[in-house]
């Protein structure tokens, strides 16, 4: 009898544990996102190294929303994974995506991607038109295969954005990228509508931080038309946290 109590009460305890354990946070998209974790060099996921805590979520909105999440709940026990690589287009999402989404099993499930795919179009000969249809078709089909995986993933979107700073300011075809990004983000915020995901408009913060807190420096919040500075960083986590917080409980 008291074996079996014994077992029961080891039984109990393992399963407290396993309840205890926090919600799986996973970012995924290109540089934005990326910041260099785990040694950065637009290195796939497997040849970086994921032990090193000084560096696991690189630099940039990822790092601050897990450590504003961390930080202040450590009851919760979140668990954070940046999975962003330096020069990401969607199609280089999906070639990965079984590998560092689908198997890694997250709870919570954050993209920003789309610069990087007008980028690419804009730097090629344009003999073939964007496809956009294509673009968000793909789209759909990564977040059905990660509901697939889990349907009760819960999905945020980010939007993807653009500035006339830095070295896109002088390319002389801004006004075509800047159109580009924006009918990505109209996509995004369509797939969000109808995945009932969380939206994050990054497009709107940037856009309002060129307009309302212009500062000597147009390379304050953006510094070369795609990245972000830290001060914009933080304000792109700031957002994330606010919009997250009601699935983050």
């Amino acid at each position: 009898m008291k074996k079996i109590c014994f077992v029961i009460m080891i039984a109990v305890a393992c399963f407290s544990l396993v309840q205890a354990k926090g919600k799986r946070v996973l970012f995924i998209g290109d540089s934005i996102t990326d910041g260099n974790w785990g040694g950065g060099g637009a290195k796939p996921s497997s040849q970086r190294n994921q032990w090193d805590m000084n560096h696991i979520y690189g630099s940039g909105f990822m790092y601050l929303s897990a450590a504003y999440y961390q930080g202040k709940y450590p009851q919760k026990e979140y668990e954070f994974f940046n999975r962003g690589i330096s020069g990401n287009a969607l199609q280089d999402l999906s070639k990965r995506w079984n590998e560092d989404v689908i198997r890694m099993h997250p709870d919570v499930l954050s993209v920003l991607i789309g610069t990087n795919d007008v980028g690419n179009y804009m730097k090629s000969d344009k003999s073939v038109k964007f496809d956009f249809t294509a673009w968000e078709k793909l789209y759909r089909q990564l977040l059905d295969e990660a509901l697939q995986a889990n349907p009760n993933l819960k999905i945020v979107l980010c939007s993807p954005f653009v500035a006339n700073t830095g070295n896109l300011k002088k390319t002389g075809n801004y006004e075509e990228r800047d159109s580009m990004v924006r009918h990505c983000t109209i996509i995004v915020k369509r797939i969000a509508r109808d995945y009932r995901a969380t939206y994050i408009p990054f497009d709107e913060v940037v856009d309002n931080l060129l307009k309302k807190c212009p500062t000597s420096k147009e390379t304050y919040w953006i510094w070369d038309g795609v990245h972000p500075t830290p001060a914009a960083h933080q304000r792109l986590a700031e957002l994330w946290i606010s919009k997250t917080k009601g699935i983050m409980k």
